[in-house]
């Protein structure tokens, strides 16, 4: 089977998680978007199962939780006239989960914005640390719910942060949330320190997903076609964001190496080796068959 060199490869995923499209790198790596579309899909499920294994017993003392919006293929009030809609059309919610200290994304998970999600999204969260933490998330009550069945009443300080925002005199022409007048802290479970129930290191990383993935961006033909490439190319970023991307503010280290996860940063050509690893040595390629001529069809 051929294969790009690893330096092609590790350019196209740095692309991939700089916020290019699909197409645009396909034209400046010369290569097909089939090409580029299988790499991101290798690189995805290689990335989810790095992720999944190495961000583990975490020494975190406060965590942020937020999710962000976008959609596959057509929103959910498109999807119904939309031609040939694939399952998982429509709205997409990616749940995040950050370390305040280290900005490390402990976890994440992509679905809907219901309690099932919201308690398969904390269920994921609570066994990545190692102690209890101070836990803060928005209003969405989904997540009372989850978090107390998760933690239970004492094994977490949790507050919700709850925002108030105004009316809008003309809301048919407003694409941006309405004008922020408060916010309400909440006091949940344990005892939250009122100082650090904050949301704005996990929205400030919502950010960073929209200036950082095509598919995210508002407004634009980018968005996400398959569901499934949606999350591949989740998979990919969360492991550029956490193990490859330095960060100013941690003085030049990634939040893996931060959190102690790591010592050193990774690079693009760690993240296709991961993808050789998991694919395992090239198979050889079998005897050249000769196709058989069809038979002739007379009248």
């Amino acid at each position: 089977m051929n294969k790009l060199p690893t330096e092609k490869r590790a350019q196209i995923l740095q692309m991939l998680c700089e916020g290019s499209s699909m197409r645009s790198i396909s034209r400046v790596s010369d290569v097909s978007l089939n090409t580029v579309t299988k790499l991101l899909i290798d690189a995805g499920s290689a990335c989810s199962a790095f992720h999944d294994a190495t961000v583990r017993n975490v020494k975190s003392q406060r965590i942020q939780c937020d999710e962000i919006w976008s959609f596959a293929y057509a929103k959910a009030k498109n999807v119904a006239s939309a031609k040939a809609a694939p399952i998982g059309s429509g709205d997409v919610w990616t749940w995040t989960a950050i370390d305040a200290d280290s900005k490390l994304i402990l976890t994440w998970l992509v679905g809907d914005r219901d309690a099932s999600a919201a308690n398969a999204f904390i269920a994921d969260l609570k066994p990545r640390l190692a102690n209890r933490v101070q836990l803060t998330t928005d209003g969405h009550k989904a997540y009372l719910h989850a978090v107390s069945q998760e933690f239970g009443p004492d094994g977490v300080d949790y507050g919700m942060l709850v925002k108030l925002y105004g009316s809008d005199p003309q809301p048919q022409k407003r694409y941006s949330p309405a004008k922020l007048i408060g916010i309400d802290k909440d006091l949940i479970l344990g005892s939250p320190d009122v100082a650090h129930i904050s949301t704005s290191y996990v929205e400030r990383q919502n950010l960073t997903m929209r200036m950082s993935m095509r598919r995210f961006t508002r407004l634009t033909n980018a968005f996400s076609k398959k569901v499934e490439n949606h999350y591949h190319a989740l998979s990919l970023y969360f492991v550029w964001y956490n193990f490859v991307k330095v960060h100013k503010s941690l003085k030049g280290a990634t939040p893996a190496m931060a959190a102690g996860l790591v010592s050193d940063a990774m690079t693009m050509a760690d993240v296709v080796e991961l993808i050789d690893l998991r694919e395992g040595p090239a198979k050889k390629r079998g005897p050249y068959k000769k196709r058989q001529p069809a038979a002739e069809i007379s009248n």
